[in-house]
């Protein structure tokens, strides 16, 4: 079943890809504003608050973009950049590679946070003292798709752990109820939220997290080859924007916490504390001494990973994958 509905998913992208709509990038003039609409891949959350920051401090507008936030699932966003119907996404390292072996001409151009921040989650009494322990265990994970799912098959990997070894069991983005009502003990999620989330409830647990074994890329922002070959005075002005974003977030919390709560309804409704740990564990995450660029070690290992699982059947040329060209 998993087989066939990823046929079926890249089926859809390729239809995409063959059938998109005109360019939607015209070149930027003097005095013109484009509205773009970025996928963000996840609900509203504080974890955005760099793209939050740079719209209301301006960057965005000063750039010539009037930003609207799309939460759709990650794998639209991948199917829309790579059909040129959106110029931008925010998607995860892997989604990128799996998409360029179906011929979807998607590029890596903004590395967002520099570390892999998928961690296996498991309740301290659960027996899980190294990531062999994990053999014969029952997984929570929200689907058998994007960065939970290769992350935890990463790790399984460093351990010689086949996927066949272990029980996976698709609970959905609900992996903190999973744990709390009892339905999992062994969960995985993004270690800058659930475990945040598990430990202000009373919880006891371990992680397992997988930028502690290998080096992966995670969630950057992706356009397009026709848009890099016709546009990229466009694709320089929307990273800029987004790494002023990106740096003032990191420098002044408290401020990009604030600005969040006009962005995500929710947020005011939720634990402020709980919510500042989370932005507080993200910036580690997204810190490096230059903002934005990719480390050609993690998409080797990323691509090795996904040629080991079988989720990709060729190596593929990594300088068609990503650059860095437009950080610099």
């Amino acid at each position: 079943m998993l087989l066939r509905n990823k046929l079926l998913c890249l089926l859809a992208l390729i239809f995409l890809v063959a059938c998109g709509k005109v360019d939607q990038s015209p070149p930027i003039e003097k005095d013109q504003s484009i509205e773009i609409r970025l996928p963000m891949g996840y609900i509203p959350n504080i974890q955005y608050a760099p793209f939050y920051v740079a719209v209301e401090k301006g960057y965005f507008s000063d750039a010539g973009f009037e930003i609207e936030f799309d939460y759709s699932f990650e794998t639209d966003g991948v199917a829309l950049v790579g059909a040129n119907e959106l110029p931008f996404a925010i998607v995860s390292g892997e989604q990128v590679l799996l998409a360029r072996e179906q011929g979807i001409p998607v590029v890596y151009v903004m590395a967002w946070f520099q570390d892999y921040p998928i961690t296996v989650i498991s309740k301290a009494d659960a027996g899980i003292e190294k990531i062999e322990d994990l053999a014969g265990k029952t997984i929570g994970i929200p689907g058998p798709f994007g960065a939970s799912y290769i992350g935890l098959r990463a790790l399984l990997s460093e351990a010689g752990i086949l996927e066949s070894d272990v029980v996976l069991e698709s609970i959905g983005f609900t992996q903190v109820e999973a744990i709390a009502g009892g339905q999992s003990e062994i969960v995985v999620g993004y270690i800058n939220n659930e475990p945040v989330q598990l430990r202000d409830q009373g919880f006891d647990f371990d992680l397992f997290s997988i930028s502690d074994y290998v080096q992966l890329p995670a969630n950057g922002i992706i356009t397009n080859e026709k848009t890099i070959s016709e546009n990229p005075d466009m694709i320089n002005k929307f990273i800029e924007a987004s790494l002023l974003g990106l740096a003032y977030a990191i420098d002044h919390p408290e401020e990009a916490y604030e600005i969040s709560l006009k962005f995500v309804e929710s947020l005011a409704e939720q634990d402020e504390v709980v919510q500042k740990e989370i932005l507080a564990l993200s910036i580690e995450y997204w810190k490096t001494e230059k903002l934005g660029f990719s480390n050609i070690q993690a998409w080797e290992n990323m691509q090795n990973v996904l040629l080991e699982i079988g989720l990709i059947s060729k190596s593929l040329d990594l300088e068609d994958v990503f650059t860095n060209q437009f950080v610099e």
